[in-house]
């Protein structure tokens, strides 16, 4: 609404400066007055707006007390899926401490051991989302995907695993 009314009052000061002669002479060096105090305001408003914003807050770290090796996991099934390179793995975690678990990352490596012989496949981690109060156990899911060929398909596998980054509830 405000570049409305300037634009009109510069067509206004126009019309004036081209139809009488007087007013030509004094309207010509306040408008361009006018002018760099415009742009200087347009540059002092450019320059706040593009200065760096604070940096964010660093994430508060977890709440004390949980630790990882306060998850215990338990009855762990290894099946394969649908995908040659994907498997699904089930089990319990249990809860020994007396915080409630949101979530833990657990990472898995795959090695082919035909014979005594390893041989490491790869490794997945997995964000397994299951709320364990203090002291109890609840049952988990989660995928886990392996980068191999279909000819190399482990004939042995071995599981490795560790549980790692867990997080507590919030609100107990």
């Amino acid at each position: 609404m405000l570049w409305v009314i300037a634009l009109l009052l510069g067509l206004v000061i126009v019309y004036l400066a081209a139809r009488y002669g007087r007013f030509r002479s004094w309207v010509e060096p306040v408008l361009s007055i006018a002018v760099a105090v415009g742009l200087a305001a347009a540059f002092l408003i450019w320059m706040s707006e593009s200065a760096p914003e604070p940096p964010a807050p660093a994430p508060s770290p977890p709440p004390a007390g949980l630790a990882p090796s306060d998850i215990v996991l338990e009855n762990l099934a290894f099946e394969r899926n649908q995908s040659e390179r994907s498997y699904r793995l089930r089990g319990t975690a249990r809860n020994t401490s007396a915080i409630t678990l949101e979530y833990f990352r657990l990472t898995v490596t795959l090695e082919d051991c035909p014979q005594n012989g390893c041989r490491r496949i790869g490794d997945d981690a997995a964000l397994v989302l299951v709320r364990v109060p203090g002291g109890e156990t609840r049952p988990f899911e989660t995928f886990l995907t392996f980068p191999y060929r279909a000819d190399e398909a482990p004939t042995a596998p071995k599981w490795s695993y560790t549980v790692s980054e867990v997080r507590s509830a919030t609100r107990q």
